[in-house]
């Protein structure tokens, strides 16, 4: 799988597609595309606990998913730790970010969920 498969795929996801959590029970579905940072990007809805009519939403730009899709491919993981370090503008507008990506994966088939703060790839090298 490449990039631009990858994305092939994050487009043919319908607006409130699911997105797996690993230690949520919290339902993070997918919104559509809009902008984030001055860049296209993917964004989602999670559960506002404070005003539960007014769900956040957050986004992740074509950008990050590539950078993320990078290491995936390269390292063969996708780790809370390299994406602290690696993407601090995603991790700015939440931590909630990194599992969204890591969901993202899980839901075409690059990823699996290993352990806290670590996705495999599941792509055959």
């Amino acid at each position: 799988m490449n990039f631009e498969t990858l994305m092939l795929k994050v487009k043919a996801l319908d607006a409130g597609t699911p997105i797996p959590k690993p230690r949520s029970a919290d339902s993070t579905r997918l919104v559509g595309w809009g902008t984030r940072r001055s860049e296209k990007a993917l964004i989602y809805a999670m559960p506002n606990h404070k005003n539960s009519s007014k769900p956040h939403k957050k986004g992740v730009t074509m950008s990050e998913l590539q950078q993320a899709f990078e290491r995936l491919l390269e390292n063969g993981d996708f780790t809370r730790e390299w994406f602290n370090t690696n993407m601090p503008a995603c991790r700015k507008e939440g931590t909630c970010n990194f599992t969204t990506i890591g969901g993202l994966f899980q839901i075409i088939g690059a990823a699996t969920y290993d352990s806290v703060g670590m996705y495999h790839s599941s792509m055959n090298a």
